[in-house]
């Protein structure tokens, strides 16, 4: 409680008083009972009741986040060309009155929430991309008065720099933003972009009108219901192709599998079919070598000496030719 409620606080006990002790009087006097005393004590309580309605009048006590400005009928324009900050001030009782305005932040929502706008209901802005599609963004705008530029924004606006200013600035600097980007940049690589330039323009013509914008928040980007039902047709058909592709490739890798494969298998049939074309020619020379030295070896008694090894152990009686000599000496088939 400051010092300037306290003595108009004060001030109304001390009304009271003077009242009741002038009801008290008139009672007496109707009675014709003596009222000595109580007329004294009523003038004590009317001066008292002036004095504190009017110092309570007069002083001014501001918050620390609380500018006024002096509207004065000693002025020529109607109010003081300075204004006043946080403290205690002294004003000119009953004919200047001060109207206060917070410097502190304050926060403007615009959201499709019933229960989280300013605004009751939904006070989403919507707005069409510059392809025609329509959007609806959920936003809020930190803003305070300029503590240097009161007046001026008293003369503008008085209290009503928020309706009046910080909510159509708002939607109209969204709007245009909006209207520069495709619906596709502003849910991938310029949602940033967008921010940037909203930010931009609600900071330049607030401050054009004597407030100054702290932040702005872009909370969410919400699409019509065809086009998130095209943009979900479009997701899916887009993993469709993906899988598609990706059972291509797998088909590719498969065949390429299976083509190494048989490559292999016939290189490795030609290198075995050489191999054994190699050994075979090897084993034919050899063989033919062989056969050169036998034949070279081969005389006709050698000849004749493995036939005789060849024949059967049984045998007692060889017929030759009439004009060949015998090879071994014949045994002997008479006995003594």
């Amino acid at each position: 409680m400051n010092i300037s409620t306290l003595l108009q606080g004060v001030a109304s006990f001390a009304w009271i008083g003077f009242i009741g002790i002038l009801v008290t009087i008139f009672l007496r006097v109707s009675r014709n009972q003596p009222v000595k005393g109580l007329s004294s004590l009523v003038v004590v309580f009317l001066v008292v009741a002036i004095l504190l309605t009017t110092a309570g009048a007069g002083l001014v006590f501001l918050q620390a986040n609380e500018y006024g400005v002096v509207i004065s009928a000693f002025q020529p324009n109607g109010y003081r060309t300075q204004a006043l900050g946080p403290g205690l001030h002294w004003i000119v009782p009953f004919v200047e009155s001060v109207q206060k305005y917070s410097v502190a932040q304050q926060t403007y929502t615009m959201a499709s929430t019933a229960n989280e706008g300013t605004v009751i209901g939904d006070d989403s802005i919507q707005a069409r991309t510059k392809d025609g599609q329509q959007v609806f963004i959920d936003a809020s705008v930190i803003y305070k008065a300029d503590p240097t530029q009161i007046i001026q924004l008293h003369i503008n606006w008085q209290n009503r720099y928020e309706e009046m200013v910080v909510r159509p600035v708002s939607r109209a600097a969204i709007r245009n933003a909006v209207s520069q980007f495709g619906v596709e940049e502003l849910v991938s690589t310029k949602r940033g972009e967008l921010e940037l330039a909203i930010r931009t323009e609600i900071e330049t013509k607030l401050k054009a009108n004597n407030v100054i914008m702290s932040d702005f928040l872009m909370r969410n980007i919400r699409f019509s219901d065809e086009y998130a039902a095209a943009v979900e047709q479009k997701q899916v058909a887009e993993q469709q192709a993906q899988q598609a592709k990706f059972v291509v490739e797998s088909k590719k890798q498969e065949a390429e599998q299976a083509r190494q494969t048989a490559q292999g298998q016939a290189d490795a049939a030609v290198i075995a079919s050489k191999g054994a074309a190699e050994a075979r020619l090897i084993q034919a020379k050899a063989e033919a070598e062989a056969n050169q030295l036998l034949s070279q070896s081969l005389t006709p008694t050698l000849l004749q000496y493995q036939y005789i090894l060849k024949l059967a152990p049984g045998v007692q009686t060889i017929f030759i030719p009439s004009d060949n000599q015998f090879i071994l000496p014949l045994p002997q088939t008479t006995t003594p």
